[in-house]
């Protein structure tokens, strides 16, 4: 490294109009990179195609090196000649520490690239829920749309990702993404379940899902997939583990909620039945709700 730093100097162009950085990034020499930035060089030079170092790391996943690079304070939201992001990249080459580390360091979720396409398009596109999961977190917009009109949440169910539609689904109504792991809440998905499967008719779905607003575009996503004649069991499934999380998110009692949504669809028979199946084996005090 000491050979070539003393032969060449570190702002000198390749044809390309690659520097000696962007070289080392590209090939993930971290010596070299570290070495480079420490002379002195310009962190910030773009080649030809306006790539900067930060660039050709993020595209290949060099966790390490992208480090150094963000602690040298490179621009973490340039465009090349694609209108793509660092951000861009390391979604598109699915590379999660480096989504991470760009993420941290404050880099557009919103940036679009030359398709009008956020680094969430591309995830939806792909079906890559973590890198998705990560950007839900940090609040990306979901109403931006590509060159073809379309919403991530569009993009998603047309790609049949149906675990990516439902988490955008639950992001989009109630503006935050958490994980669920209360256990006491493993009963009332059973009972949710059944709901779904065994109670709920052609149709009632949809009907209890508008009195809940849902809009009309997360309830065509949730259409989208196809699993047969009786697919409408699974859309109502989803549906209401989606309207669950908000409930569970605000601090609200589901089986209250439930009950007051059969009600309202007429369904008050099944509402009763329902409210006790789900008090039968409840043990939180927040879960229990007695009429």
């Amino acid at each position: 490294v000491s050979v070539i730093m003393s032969l060449t100097a570190p702002h000198n162009l390749h044809l390309d109009g690659l520097t000696p950085l962007h070289m080392a990034a590209d090939g993930g020499h971290y010596e070299c990179v570290r070495l480079l930035l420490d002379s002195g060089c310009n962190v910030n030079a773009q080649t030809n195609r306006n790539m900067n170092a930060l660039h050709y790391v993020a595209q290949h996943g060099h966790d390490r090196e992208a480090s150094l690079l963000l602690k040298a304070g490179i621009n973490v939201d340039a465009i090349n000649n694609q209108h793509c992001t660092p951000h861009h990249l390391a979604v598109f080459n699915n590379h999660t520490k480096v989504v991470r580390l760009l993420i941290d360091a404050g880099s557009n979720l919103n940036a679009t690239d030359i398709r009008q396409q956020t680094a969430l398009h591309i995830a939806s596109e792909h079906g890559w829920h973590d890198l998705a999961e990560m950007m839900l977190i940090s609040r990306v917009s979901l109403s931006l749309t590509d060159k073809q009109g379309k919403t991530c949440l569009e993009v998603a169910a047309r790609g049949n990702h149906v675990v990516l539609v439902d988490m955008i689904i639950k992001a989009d109504r109630f503006y935050k993404w958490e994980k669920d792991h209360q256990p006491e809440t493993q009963h009332f998905r059973s009972v949710l379940w059944t709901l779904a499967t065994k109670h709920l008719c052609y149709g009632e779905w949809k009907i209890l899902a508008q009195h809940w607003d849902f809009s009309e575009a997360h309830i065509q996503a949730i259409e989208q997939q196809w699993t047969g004649k009786k697919s409408f069991k699974d859309h109502g499934h989803r549906m209401l583990l989606i309207w669950l999380h908000g409930v569970l998110v605000a601090g609200e009692n589901p089986i209250k909620g439930l009950y007051e949504g059969l009600v309202e669809i007429s369904r008050t028979d099944l509402a009763e039945f329902i409210r006790q199946k789900a008090n039968s084996q409840t043990s939180s005090p927040k879960m229990c709700y007695i009429m």
